[in-house]
């Protein structure tokens, strides 16, 4: 198998065409189209859906995910042969929360490194492990403590998320002192929001249908949106605090979302990957309650 060949399908894969791998690798997008092609014959199976963006299909991952080891391997030869970091490309998949909470400390050593890059993927901590999967990243903050084949797993810590709102919101939807969270006004981050959409679990005896929902997909806007009275919503702890302390939120009940969260990483003989992984564990020992 051509390293070549491969090093052309992952920069497809994660610059979502062939256009994009073309500039990436400062070759014509007929040169691109004719090593996968060449890929392709090779294995006797269609690797890449040509949709937009560009998709591996179900064999196309296997070879990315080799393809991602063989550029991370090839990035620590060449540091160790020129006596220094090179840059490597570490990708990881994230939820927003943790990256506007304890994960910026992992910011400052990585950059101590001297030449290491960083590469984030969003995605709800409920589905961090579908990237992970498909070999678009090397390590993942998720929820899932059962590890994707070829991948270790390192418990990192609990989460914490607490219903909140103004304290004008809460008031108007006080109904003989109980809150009426159906017709209240509610807040989410995206379409993939699992946290947010289990919140009335445990508030309403009953399904509910259709309710005033906001989207706001940014972690700051989400808390802004609340201090702003758009609606009401999950927040983590240190996120929330400030608010708190400024009067800003009220917490609406006694039942915070206790949200374990795990490290996941492939199973690869890696001093990169492994310096990683330290970072993220020593962030989430300072920044997650045990």
């Amino acid at each position: 198998m051509n390293p070549l060949h491969l090093e052309t399908l992952l920069s497809i894969i994660d610059e979502g065409s062939f256009e994009g791998a073309s500039l990436a690798l400062s070759i014509s997008p007929s040169a691109v189209s004719q090593r996968v092609k060449a890929l392709e014959h090779s294995v006797g199976r269609v690797l890449v859906s040509r949709t937009q963006p560009a998709r591996a299909t179900e064999a196309g991952e296997v070879l990315v995910q080799a393809a991602r080891k063989m550029a991370l391997l090839q990035a620590e030869t060449r540091a160790q042969l020129s006596g220094r970091l090179a840059e490597i490309p570490l990708t990881i998949a994230i939820n927003a929360d943790s990256l506007s909470t304890w994960f910026p400390p992992v910011f400052a050593e990585v950059a101590s490194w001297g030449g290491a890059t960083l590469s984030l993927r969003l995605e709800d901590e409920a589905h961090t492990l579908s990237l992970l999967r498909r070999g678009d990243v090397l390590g993942a903050v998720t929820r899932e403590a059962n590890p994707v084949a070829g991948c270790e797993v390192i418990e990192l810590g609990t989460m914490h998320h607490l219903a909140v709102a103004t304290p004008a919101l809460r008031d108007a939807y006080l109904v003989d002192g109980a809150l009426d969270w159906v017709a209240m006004p509610v807040l989410r981050f995206g379409p993939k929001d699992v946290l947010q959409d289990g919140d009335l679990i445990g508030r309403v005896a009953e399904p509910v249908g259709r309710r005033r929902v906001s989207i706001v997909p940014s972690a700051e806007g989400f808390g802004e949106a609340i201090r702003r009275g758009l609606g009401w919503g999950l927040l983590p702890e240190a996120q929330v605090a400030p608010m708190l302390a400024a009067g800003d939120v009220v917490i609406l009940d006694d039942g915070p979302i206790e949200t374990p969260l795990f490290w996941q990483r492939w199973r690869l003989e890696s001093r990169s990957l492994a310096r990683l992984t330290d970072a993220v564990v020593e962030a989430a020992i300072e920044g997650l309650r045990p």
